[in-house]
């Protein structure tokens, strides 16, 4: 789960991306300030039209013309990492840490780029860090879980997961994780009520009708599993897709397992 440093006017771009030395060195001119300006758009808007490998481009012509500019190399790193650029995008974030060591964007879409690399304590030192710079940054929660439940940690994943849940109680997916978690770690009851309260709230949420799909079917309620799969299935396809589920969107095994079952059975 990336967290985009959002960039309106390249103006607060640049701000956000130069030290005093680097300002007097190589300030922008009006002319270059507009032409940038331009570019960040066109990177905003291919980034928002999933065409990621067209923002890498635009976020490379910015950084060529300022190098040194944190919020540009990070932004390249997140068009990375979309394109499972994983190695290339540790590299953008190595960077933009280095110029700005105390944004926490970085951080955070390292450890992202390193839970696909299957770095799981590496992740946890980058969440751990933004938690040293903001105790209450509810996305290094849910995505340390992430990681714990990379390692196996069942336990610290939960309280993790808790934590981003009660932090920002409009996280659905941190609620989400929550619930898969508990399901995973065999407290059955407590995940589905979860679960439920999630779809009451959100009912339009794919992965918790997905996730109620799978344990209605283990317990028997064909009616309730395949009502769920229905809504799950028309919101959102890739469901279908047990490799997805388990690569892409990190369903833990029991979860899986069920899922399985109810579509082999189906």
């Amino acid at each position: 789960m990336m967290r985009l440093i959002s960039i309106i006017l390249l103006c607060v771009l640049l701000v956000f991306g130069y030290s005093d030395r680097a300002l007097a060195q190589n300030k922008p001119t009006p002319e270059q300030l507009q032409q940038l300006d331009t570019l960040a758009q066109k990177a905003i808007k291919a980034t928002n039209t999933g065409d990621f490998a067209t923002a890498e481009t635009y976020w490379t012509e910015i950084i060529e013309q300022f190098p040194d500019n944190p919020a540009a190399v990070s932004n390249r790193g997140n068009a990375r990492i979309s394109q499972n650029k994983l190695i290339e995008a540790v590299s953008d974030f190595n960077k933009a840490i280095e110029l700005a060591p105390t944004a926490t964007d970085p951080y955070l879409n390292r450890g992202t780029a390193l839970e696909g690399l299957g770095k799981w304590d590496e992740a946890i030192a980058d969440y751990n860090k933004i938690l040293s710079l903001d105790p209450k940054d509810a996305m290094a929660y849910n995505n340390r879980g992430n990681a714990e439940a990379g390692l196996g940690n069942w336990e610290k994943a939960i309280s993790d997961y808790r934590t981003a849940a009660d932090l920002a109680p409009n996280f659905a997916f941190a609620r989400a994780n929550y619930a898969i978690a508990l399901y995973q770690n065999s407290q059955t009851d407590e995940a589905i009520r979860n679960m439920r309260n999630i779809v009451r709230k959100y009912p339009n949420f794919a992965d918790m009708r997905a996730a109620l799909t799978a344990a209605y079917w283990e317990q028997g309620k064909r009616g309730e599993a395949e009502s769920n799969w229905v809504a799950a299935v028309g919101l959102d396809k890739r469901y279908k897709d047990l490799d997805w589920v388990v690569k892409v969107r990190r369903w833990p095994s029991k979860m899986v397992a069920a899922l399985e079952k109810f579509q082999k059975l189906q």
